[in-house]
């Protein structure tokens, strides 16, 4: 737990200094490689948290959005994984759906995890084998038994029958900027279900992938594995996070 109160403390001073530009038309610019955009809040973010996170844990390896690859964190036993600001464009834009993420991997699992959302005074949190909360409450998915009666988070384009080779299922489909908030809303039940095919970046994920596990949700890839964290491309194959009571159908679909 003790990684968990510090990650639980710099997130506070994160969302401080999100919020000091948000809605200030804060200045930005296009990543190259066509790799999204990114402000000077997140990069202010990113200098706060390495600075803390590693003063704090030397020996931990550091994986960032913002920060230049170290390959010397695959060496590592712990690594932070973190997106400083997930939903940029949403920030950008003034709107409230963007979070910061943050993780610990011990040798490929996340072990504690926070997704905090200042504009919506929203804290998500586990810690493994602890349970996941939101602002300090238990919190659980929903019961939801069949995909006919789910509600998942999935962009249009991923609901082409080319991603479903058991063909497409059956379930409503609404849509949040943020990959770490459409875990956390599987996590708590707002939603049944989170769908990905495209690769995902382990800062994106690796924290709600803790958060919905904690809570009672099933998260696989879409070759239905679970994901390892610190890999060297710092990449999943995709992200599904589901209510547990619809893995096995919704698994079906995906991988025929």
């Amino acid at each position: 737990m003790r990684d968990l109160d510090l990650l639980l403390d710099v997130a506070e001073e994160a969302g401080d200094i999100a919020l000091k530009h948000f809605q200030q038309d804060p200045e930005h610019w296009d990543k190259p490689g066509e790799q999204g955009p990114v402000s000077v809040a997140d990069l202010e973010v990113n200098r706060m948290l390495e600075y803390r996170l590693q003063a704090a844990r030397p020996d931990y390896g550091w994986l960032s959005e913002e920060s230049p690859d170290d390959p010397e964190r695959l060496d590592c036993e712990r690594t932070f994984i973190i997106d400083p600001i997930d939903g940029t464009r949403s920030f950008i834009a003034g709107h409230e759906n963007f979070a910061h993420s943050l993780a610990i991997a011990k040798n490929g699992v996340v072990t504690a995890a926070v997704v905090h959302m200042p504009a919506k005074t929203l804290t998500f949190a586990a810690a493994l084998g602890c349970g996941a909360t939101l602002n300090g409450e238990p919190i659980a998915p929903s019961r939801v038994a069949t995909l006919d009666q789910a509600e998942a988070l999935v962009a249009k384009p991923m609901m082409e029958p080319s991603y479903w080779p058991g063909g497409v299922p059956p379930l409503r489909r609404n849509f949040r900027s943020s990959l770490a908030y459409r875990l956390s809303l599987v996590a708590n039940g707002r939603f049944d279900a989170m769908i990905t095919f495209r690769p995902a970046w382990e800062w994106d994920v690796a924290a709600g992938d803790l958060i919905c596990t904690e809570a009672g949700a099933s998260v696989f890839d879409t070759k239905g594995q679970v994901p390892v964290y610190n890999s060297r491309g710092a990449k999943t194959a995709g992200m599904i996070a589901c209510a547990p009571r619809i893995r096995d159908s919704l698994l079906a679909h995906v991988t025929g």
